[in-house]
């Protein structure tokens, strides 16, 4: 039997989200069918392994750019499903739609995703240990990236309508500052203080754990291959899954606030949840976390100041003003994700609790009318 080139060589996981890849023409058939809620169905979980595979390619490239430039590149695509699909869905109008799944993106990994996380690791340990340092400088920088999401609905709620034509300006300005807060993460995290950040790498852990046989071992030009083919086919899909949106509102009752917050975000984020959770059940708790804090992090500080910017181009500006639940969801969220990650410890009860949190807050907004 002909193995892989060692150049195209897959780890386990990989074989895993290469056969969901179906899902990607089983969506475009139901949409050729006009098969209704199942082109949503279908296309959000042909999101899970479209999201992987863009991730897995650019680790690959990665690596062959050294730690400066690959952990640049490697950030800058960690969600390039959640903004292709909130380009997609700006277009088509759904700007309630695009901002409840900035909202749900931060806190599924807040909240469900390390919930996951810290309950697997405190069933395999007592008392799973963590860096401290690293997770309070986690914490800060979230704390400061919903400031800018939060102050724009408290400066409209202080000053009433007379300010309202001051919240575009206004957002355009505070993305400018969060996009800002980015870069200089970035230069903390790769350059001034890198030796912080040693062991919790997501990407070298990830590919340690499953062998010689990685996509480590993938060449630039596969890598590249499959970065173009998974990014068009998300683009692909984002259109049919955006395009049934209407359908499904309407036909399953739902707000599109719910299917904001938390079916798009669940879908967009799939892969990097399963990750670090299987990362928790491989005892590299730090991982985990750096993929949860990471994956926040880039939403809050680049994925919405982005879609602020483009939002304008593309005929429906928006603006960093949220509604007041999703205000409250977010402080909620943080405050409950600091309490828990401060110490350097964890156990399994504070996982469930956060969990607890997170389905809490998904049934209030399951009942927003």
């Amino acid at each position: 039997m002909t193995s892989f080139p060692q150049s195209l060589r897959l780890g386990r996981a990989d074989v895993v989200f290469l056969a969901l890849l179906v899902f990607v023409p089983a969506t475009i058939v139901a949409a050729w069918l006009h098969a209704g809620g199942w082109v949503f169905v279908l296309a959000a979980l042909a999101l899970v392994p479209l999201a992987r595979w863009i991730g897995t390619a650019t680790e690959a490239l990665a690596t062959h750019l050294g730690p400066g430039l690959g952990g640049l590149l490697n950030a800058t695509f960690g969600n390039a499903a959640e903004l292709i699909v909130g380009i997609t869905a700006l277009r088509a109008g759904q700007t309630a739609v695009v901002k409840a799944s900035i909202t749900g993106s931060i806190l599924g990994n807040l909240l469900f995703v390390l919930g996951w996380t810290l309950l697997v690791a405190g069933l395999k340990e007592a008392r799973p240990r963590f860096n401290a340092t690293v997770a309070l400088s986690s914490n800060a920088l979230m704390y400061l990236a919903l400031v800018g999401l939060i102050v724009p609905d408290l400066f409209h709620a202080a000053l009433g309508a007379s300010v309202t034509h001051l919240m575009r300006p206004l957002s355009l300005l505070v993305s400018v500052i969060l996009v800002a807060l980015y870069a200089l993460s970035l230069l903390f995290s790769l350059r001034t203080h890198a030796q912080l950040f040693e062991g919790a790498d997501p990407v070298e852990a990830e590919l340690e754990s499953e062998g010689p046989a990685t996509v480590s071992e993938w060449s630039v030009g596969p890598g590249l291959t499959v970065l173009v083919l998974s990014t068009a086919a998300t683009v692909v899909v984002s259109e049919l899954l955006v395009g049934s949106l209407d359908t499904v509102i309407h036909d399953w009752g739902l707000t599109p606030t719910f299917v904001g917050v938390i079916v798009i975000a669940i879908a967009g984020n799939a892969a990097e949840h399963s990750t670090a959770v299987l990362m928790a059940l491989e005892k590299k708790l730090e991982v985990g976390l750096a993929i949860c804090f990471e994956s926040s992090k880039q939403i809050a500080l680049l994925v919405a100041p982005l879609l602020v910017f483009l939002s304008g181009p593309l005929g429906h500006p928006i603006t960093l003003e949220f509604s007041h639940l999703e205000v409250m969801a977010l402080a909620l969220a943080e405050g409950a994700t600091a309490l828990v990650t401060l110490d350097g410890e964890t156990n399994w009860l504070e996982g469930a609790m956060l969990i607890g949190v997170y389905a809490i807050l998904a049934l209030v907004f399951f009942f927003v009318p």
